[in-house]
């Protein structure tokens, strides 16, 4: 279906991780009951010797709701008899641990005196139950070390348990006796010694099931931020690769798929070489492809960090050009003023630099302090190996690399077969200096220590062996910083620090406080160069708010007095609503910042008593409670306060009840409605840049018109999209009757359903299509902006062999509009003006279908003219697109 419309389909794939939960993963089922036996063993990342010798060849399975003891004399863990597949398993409500088929003997054997009586000793079904037993008891244990012994393993054990099922298929006794069997076994609830039997044959698996508590301080597999649900694998072995890429080699060999977007690649071990294999398994499938595989990475690049020129992938998802495109609708002025109320009002003194280092440390201490102590236990081994390093304590070595982690710069580094690019180096050593400098341990020399196996020099002239390991190391080091980033800067710190809260956003840092358009055509074309096709995006599954709220509290860098003067007015208006918690406000000054800056940048601006206003009610309730978790100060995910809990909801239902909160909501509404109006024409212009740089621009789902998500899982809402179907009906039925002018005036006169915003996206989209080339291939140049107000618009041109567009968007427009919720067309711009690229052209803004008025020499204009009629121009250049309207 998608090929009869002219598309392709790309695949969004997790390489990383898989989950193992329940009972439907059925290699990690086989990696719970043979444990390293299993020939599944090494696809997922476990530690099967852990520092803790009772978990040694076992995997902690943390699934339990409480305490293992008090699960089990609840009667919650259930030994059960699959009677068709004639295999035992431990269940914990839908989750299936199979149990070791050498230890069935402590089950088939349990009062097997009973059998005995009831059968008869010589029946040659007891005869034969006896026999089936004792060939379970010689199957070769799960620790096993020779190929032989495990080869007999797996050969045997499906031999015994279709034995097993046809016994008990064949016998009514027999399945009643080991009903009863598995009653017995499985306790009776206030009588504690009667789950010794069962707490025995636990106990001699390959798993341990715990409380799901205990994962932040003792996990032995490697997990996907600290979710236990979701297992990393060992995607750097090659049948690792090969058996989880199987159905993406056969949709490709079909011609299904056309490219892949690769989620989390900072898990794997070596992302260069996992995109590698990519490539060839594309080659593979399609050996006539004359070029590679179009995938992009989710990557989050740094400030100032570029992605790897070793890596086959055309770019990223697009972060940092939703990153790059965002800051320019910020206003660098604003910058002093918005942090000095931040600062005034919240108390908070810290800057984010401070903020996010202990963020990181707080991470580490608890959502992934298991894995820190997995990765502390193997520097000390590596420490134990030397007798010039053997002194270094475990805690000493635990809390130095804790604090080289948190003073990382980027996400990760990419070492790579022992080899350290000057990049990387440079990384490890900040990291290394800012921790040693901030540490006040005596013995300082045990950070150097941490250093030299980061960069891999303690393993110069050492044995084979040293080197293996210390690499091995610093590999695994990899990917966990990568995580501590994540959880900390995007999931903790960005909540702790908002003084403008639109630049909390992965992929953004608050520390760039805007960007101007010198350094926004700088990005565009650094883009261009390196990575034409990656991917452009201001909105995703992961974003913290939708790019429309975002458009809109950006608006607040231009106006920082008065917000300051509107954030004091509200908090008076509603210091009454405050509870108090250990003499303390609640929500606190900061939480009451951020919902202030929630409540602008999502207003539906609906009638207070509509159901749309009480749903936008009760989404901001629910995000300002997941708000204050992820910052886990007053609350948190694995410690709940439901007293401060409670005392955010009721202070966000007061305030926006139409009877309680109306002072509130009049104060509110005025500046509101200002802040919506300049956040929309934000919202059109970064739409349209989206649209028009160079790479492929991606639309996530709904926001073909505006929409006001705000964190997960608002933005996974459904989306209407029959709305939106009628909506183009409406644009193109409006078009063909009244022209596009017509079309865009009466849009412009008012449009509370986005259909403007559609209007750009369609329009855009089309010239695109029709000028492939030339929006892939034409070459990216900025034009500069003259006269009155040069940093009050942005434009640049893209142009190829005599064709050419020309972009030109707003921006900081609430000074120049005297706050006004009016448009910035025609006579607004006063001398401003900016150099066509092209002179003696015939030029059209597409999106008004009108032609364009230059001088005498036809190269200057005019901003007024150029944006006559519309406050955005995409205007083009050469022969006449057909798709221009009238």
């Amino acid at each position: 279906e998608l090929a009869a419309h002219g598309m392709g389909q790309i695949l969004d794939m997790v390489p990383n991780h898989m989950g193992i939960m329940g009972a439907d993963n059925w290699r990690w089922l086989d990696v719970l009951e043979h444990g390293q036996a299993s020939p599944h063993a090494g696809f997922f990342d476990i530690d099967w010797h852990p520092a803790e010798a009772e978990l040694r060849g076992k995997v902690i399975v943390p699934v339990l709701g409480d305490h293992y003891g008090s699960v089990l004399e609840r009667g919650e863990l259930q030994l059960r008899l699959d009677e068709a597949e004639g295999s035992f398993s431990l269940w914990f409500f839908e989750h299936r641990l199979p149990i070791d088929p050498h230890e069935y003997p402590r089950i088939l054997g349990h009062r097997l005196d009973a059998l005995g009586a009831r059968l008869g000793g010589e029946h040659p079904l007891f005869l034969e139950y006896q026999s089936l037993i004792a060939a379970f008891a010689h199957l070769p244990p799960r620790d096993a070390s020779d190929e032989e012994g495990r080869a007999e393993r797996h050969r045997d054990t499906p031999i015994h348990k279709r034995q097993l099922a046809t016994l008990v298929a064949s016998s009514a006794d027999l399945r009643q006796f080991l009903g009863e069997t598995l009653e017995v076994l499985n306790g009776q609830v206030g009588e504690p010694a009667s789950f010794d039997a069962l707490h025995a044959l636990i106990d001699v698996q390959a798993f341990r099931p715990a409380y799901w508590r205990v994962a932040a301080d003792e996990i032995n597999y490697r997990r996907f931020f600290d979710i236990n649900d979701l297992a990393a694998l060992r995607m750097e072995r090659e049948e690792v690769f090969q058996a989880t890429h199987a159905l993406v080699f056969r949709l490709l060999q079909r011609g299904i798929l056309h490219g892949l977007r690769i989620d989390h690649v900072d898990g794997l071990f070596e992302p260069a070489i996992y995109l590698e294999r990519l490539q060839g398994l594309y080659r593979e499938a399609r050996p006539e492809a004359r070029e590679g595989l179009y995938v992009v990475v989710e990557k989050v690049l740094a400030a100032r960090e570029r992605l790897r020129e070793d890596w086959a992938a055309a770019g990223t998802t697009g972060y940092e050009a939703g990153h790059l495109i965002n800051g320019l609708f910020v206003d660098v002025d604003g910058r002093d003023r918005l942090l000095r109320t931040w600062r005034n009002f919240t108390g908070v003194r810290e800057d984010f630099d401070t903020i996010l280092v202990r963020a990181r440390r707080d991470i580490m201490r608890t959502a992934l302090a298991s894995e820190l102590n997995v990765l502390a236990n193997r520097l000390s081994r590596i420490a134990d190996m030397d007798r010039h390093t053997r002194d270094f304590t475990l805690n000493a070595l635990r809390r130095a690399l804790r604090e080289i982690v948190a003073c990382f710069p980027v996400y990760r580094t990419y070492l790579r077969e022992g080899m350290v690019a000057e990049d990387d180096r440079h990384h490890i050593l900040r990291a290394w200096s800012l921790a040693k400098r901030a540490s006040g341990t005596a013995d300082r020399s045990v950070f150097d220590f941490v250093r030299d196996v980061l960069l891999g020099t303690l393993a110069e002239g050492k044995s084979e062996h040293y080197r293996l390991v210390v690499r091995d190391f610093a590999m695994r080091v990899q990917q966990f910083t990568s995580p501590v980033m994540a959880k900390g800067m995007e999931d903790t710190a960005f909540y702790r620090y908002v003084p403008l809260a639109s630049l909390d956003e992965v992929g953004s840092d608050p520390r760039l406080f805007g960007i101007e358009p010198e350094a926004f055509h700088r990005g565009n074309r650094l883009r261009q160069k390196h990575h034409p096709h990656a991917m452009l995006s201001t909105g995703t599954h992961d974003s913290k708010r939708s790019e429309d709220v975002r458009a809109r509290i950006n608006v607040l860098s231009e106006t920082p007095v008065l917000w300051r003067q509107h954030l004091s007015r509200w908090h008076r208006i509603n210091r009454a609503r405050l509870a108090s918690l250990d003499d303390l406000p609640a929500p606190s000054r900061r939480d009451e910042y951020l919902l202030y800056q929630t409540l602008l940048g999502s207003w539906p601006e609906a009638p207070f008593d509509s159901p749309e206003h009480q749903a936008w009610t009760q989404r901001i309730g629910d995000y300002m409670i997941k708000a204050v978790r992820e910052a886990k100060e007053y609350s948190s995910w694995v410690n709940p306060s439901q007293d401060y809990e409670e005392a955010v909801r009721h202070f966000v239902d007061a305030i926006l009840d139409p009877v309680r909160g109306r002072r509130f909501l009049e104060a509110f509404v005025p500046f509101a409605g200002q802040v919506a109006h300049f956040g929309r024409l934000n919202s059109l212009a970064q739409t349209l840049l989206k649209l028009a740089i160079p790479g492929v621009p991606d639309i996530y789902q709904g926001n073909e018109l505006w929409d006001l998500s705000l964190v997960d899982p608002d933005n996974r809402r459904p989306v209407d999209y029959a709305r939106r179907q009628q909506c183009l009906a409406d644009l193109q039925r409006i078009e063909e009757e009244e022209g596009r002018l017509a079309l865009c005036r009466r849009l412009l006169a008012g449009d509370a359903s986005g259909m403007l915003k559609m209007h750009v996206v369609r329009t855009a989209l089309a010239l695109r299509q029709e000028r492939e080339s030339l929006f892939a291939r034409g070459n990216y140049l900025p034009i500069a902006i003259e006269g009155d107000g040069p940093g009050r618009a942005c434009a640049f041109a893209l142009q190829q062999e005599g064709e050419a567009v020309v972009v030109v968007v707003p921006r900081m427009t609430f000074a120049l509009l005297q706050g006004e919720p009016r448009w910035p067309v025609g006579e607004v711009w006063g001398g401003t003006r900016l150099s066509l690229p092209t002179p003696s052209r015939q030029w059209t803004n597409v999106l008004t279908g009108q032609p364009l008025v230059v001088d005498a020499r036809g190269q200057d204009s005019s901003l007024a003219a150029v944006l006559a009629d519309f406050p955005l121009a995409l205007l083009a250049a050469g022969p006449g697109p057909a798709a221009m309207g009238g």
